[in-house]
Formats: structure tokens, C-alpha cells, sequence
């Protein structure tokens, strides 16, 4: 059933939150090192922004306790989470340093890098803008890697992937 218009505010959040949801995302893990060890995080916030130079962003909330960690890296991994790693989302999405049980190595710049997932972009930090209640975090892509395969995606607070045609 269709919902009246609204004017988002405080008032209207969870309406505002769940006309948001309406867009279905791909899912994203964003990974860096710092001095006590790896760190990730769940983002479904990632868009590409040029290709000339390759720039992408990505958006950690500030309410977030990886939001300074995430901010201040000079380095991060943003990973493509294939369809078949829900595992790997939803535990990011509730712990950022606990890579126990995560099929990972250390790349260039000694990040961590994601094994299985579709797509991978090693970036270096080149600006932080606000963005309200988020962070806007642009990174130029210094590498980046890819395979064939379908991609986790989330909508309506609910992990799903493509529809097959047969």
C-alpha cells in the first residue's frame, strides 16, 4: 500500500529509512590495517565517481566505532561481496576486527585483502567530505581486480542476489 508524502525529519526517520530501502545496493566490505591489527567494515554505500582519474567513494557512518579508523586510513580495500558471502557481510556488519575464520592475506600496503569476492579496489585516501549523519570518503584507485560471478545484493534490510533467466 502506498504511503502518503512526507517531509523527512525526525519525526518521519523510519518512513524516510524505509522509502530508502526501496533501492536495492550491492554489498560492499571495506578493509584496512592499522597498528593493532585488520579491520572491515560492511558498507553498502559505493558508487563509482570517475574514471579519469579512477575515483570511488564509499560512506561510513559517523555513529559507526570503525568511522575514525575509516576516515583517518591513508590505504583501504573496498571488496565486491559475491553472492555466495553473506557470511563474510553480515559479520563485518556487526564486528570490524575479528577476521578469525575469514579466508584473507595481506596485500600491497599490507591491507587486507577479501578472498572469493567479485571485484576489488585498493585505494588511497584522496578527500573526506561531510555528509550529515555519514562520512563521504573518496578514494583514488591505485588497483584493481575482477571476475565473473553474481553479486550479494541488499534491499529492504534483506540480503538477496539476481533473479536467473533460464
Amino acid at each position: 500500500m502506498a504511503q502518503p508524502d512526507f517531509v523527512p525529519g525526525p519525526e518521519t526517520e523510519a518512513a524516510y529509512r524505509e522509502a530508502l530501502s526501496a533501492f536495492g545496493t550491492g554489498v560492499t566490505v571495506v578493509t584496512t590495517m592499522t597498528e593493532t591489527g585488520p579491520v572491515a567494515m560492511t558498507a553498502n554505500s559505493f558508487a563509482s565517481v570517475s574514471l579519469d582519474p579512477p575515483l570511488v567513494l564509499w560512506c561510513p557512518a559517523k555513529s559507526s566505532k570503525r568511522h575514525a579508523v575509516f576516515t583517518a586510513a591513508k590505504h583501504y580495500v573496498i571488496h565486491i561481496i559475491a553472492e555466495d558471502q553473506k557470511e563474510i557481510a553480515t559479520h563485518f556488519a556487526r564486528t570490524g576486527d575479528d577476521f578469525s575464520g575469514v579466508n584473507w592475506h595481506q596485500g600491497e600496503n599490507d591491507l587486507p585483502i577479501l578472498s572469493g569476492c567479485l571485484a576489488r579496489f585498493d585505494c588511497l585516501r584522496r578527500d573526506v567530505h561531510d555528509g550529515g549523519d555519514h562520512s563521504i570518503v573518496v578514494g583514488q584507485v591505485e588497483r584493481a581486480w575482477h571476475r565473473p560471478g553474481l553479486g550479494l545484493l541488499y534491499k529492504r534490510g534483506k540480503y538477496g542476489g539476481f533473479l536467473r533467466e533460464d
